[in-house]
């Protein structure tokens, strides 16, 4: 099964691709969308038309997406849930299912602890998918995010703080 993990932004959306065959993990593919400078709905249509561009090239069966946490600038943690929104409307309008994941959660399925520093993160990401070298900070977040969705649907994880949403539709899970 091919799952895509995205780690939005209204700056650099990361994502990663991998190829979950039972309870082994493939890597796919990974990288960024930059988003050029340019007025806040140009930024949310790059993020959509990028999302659309990586959908159509690798055909994932599932999405997966991390939630939003509340930060202390309100502008900033609103631009991140517009991205994320275009993000996931990009892939459930392709009628792809996608879920979402607390932060801590992935961080705890790849490294073993919900407080995870970033390179801790890359470092366990670029092990788990036997990688040459480091990927790059939010492509490694995105691989993340695949990886934590994998796992959970093999029951390697607990699944408290997991959402799925199908087609605009929310189940807690």
């Amino acid at each position: 099964m091919l799952i895509l993990g995205i780690d939005p932004g209204s700056r650099i959306t990361g994502y990663g691709v991998i190829n979950a065959l039972g309870n082994q993990v493939e890597y796919v593919a990974s990288g960024c969308i930059r988003i050029a400078d340019a007025s806040l709905p140009d930024k949310l249509n790059q993020v959509f038309q990028g999302i659309g561009q990586i959908v159509e090239q690798y055909q994932p069966q599932e999405v997966a997406i991390e939630q939003v946490f509340m930060s202390r600038n309100a502008d900033s943690a609103l631009k991140l849930g517009q991205a994320r929104g275009v993000a996931i409307v990009a892939a459930s309008s392709r009628g792809i299912e996608v879920h979402e994941y607390a932060a801590r959660l992935v961080k705890q399925a790849v490294t073993g602890t919900g407080g995870a520093d970033k390179s801790q993160v890359q470092q366990m990401v670029a092990r788990i998918l036997k990688l040459p070298g480091l990927p790059q900070v939010d492509a490694a977040d995105g691989l993340a995010i695949a990886l934590c969705h994998a796992y959970t649907r093999q029951g390697l994880i607990a699944t408290a703080g997991s959402r799925k949403t199908v087609r605009g539709n929310r189940w807690r899970l």
